[in-house]
């Protein structure tokens, strides 16, 4: 990342959703509700501590090869490229991935909807961004589900994010969403996003990276500040 010692860039107006969005129930009891104390950041925030290569092992990054069996669902290839505000590539920066499998379930002991477990496939993933700043996770198309904040409420399919950079402060949560999905105009959380904001949520259907017989590619750049910047879930001014 573009590291100021002086202190972050604000991200500029209408960038996020709001802390407190009255659509999306839950935030009303997670919201603060006396305004925010900005602490500076001092050296030790802002250079350490340092992710080494050796955290991530090789193979981490393909959610559908780590049990005996293949996961069920249409394979699919995400990647993209994690940019500062100027177009500059970051490397070497840890980005992760949390998603429900290819019937909606989380495996976790609070998703305990009627969707079948799949043994095969756990739904967690990272990576480390290479020199030009790109990334690339081997996956599973995850299912939409339900999940109680009004009547019929779904939430559109959507893989987590968390993208690192080189100090303890550096971290940044997002969700990717696919192209046309049908459930995006009843969804209080993607539109909690500022409506000028959204279509950096949703990745772009790439047939050039498609493999014949085997995935679909999906593309999705993150970019962290400036006029382009992805949204993220909570603001970082």
């Amino acid at each position: 990342m573009s590291i100021d010692v002086a202190g972050y860039r604000a991200d500029p107006p209408g960038t996020h959703p709001p802390l407190d969005s009255p659509d999306y129930r839950s935030t009303a009891r997670r919201h603060p509700r006396e305004p925010l104390i900005l602490l500076p950041h001092t050296l030790t925030e802002i250079t350490g501590p340092v992710l080494g290569h050796d955290a991530v092992q090789p193979g981490e990054h393909d959610l559908t090869f780590r049990h005996r069996g293949d996961p069920i669902g249409q394979k699919i290839i995400v990647f993209g490229r994690l940019l500062d505000g100027n177009g500059r590539a970051i490397p070497d920066s840890l980005i992760e991935i949390w998603q429900a499998n290819a019937a909606g379930r989380y495996r976790h002991i609070g998703d305990r909807w009627d969707a079948p477990l799949d043994p095969n496939f756990d739904g967690v993933g990272r990576t480390l961004t290479d020199k030009h700043g790109r990334y690339e996770f081997v996956t599973i198309q995850p299912g939409a589900y339900p999940w109680g904040n009004h009547h019929n409420a779904w939430r559109p399919a959507h893989i987590h994010f968390s993208v690192f950079g080189r100090a303890f402060t550096q971290r940044l949560v997002t969700q990717m969403y696919f192209p046309g999905d049908p459930l995006f105009a009843q969804d209080p959380i993607f539109n909690a996003t500022p409506e000028s904001a959204r279509p950096r949520l949703i990745s772009r259907f790439s047939l050039e990276r498609t493999r014949p017989n085997w995935a679909l590619a999906f593309e999705f750049d993150i970019v962290l500040r400036g006029r382009e910047q992805t949204p993220f879930e909570e603001p970082h001014d």
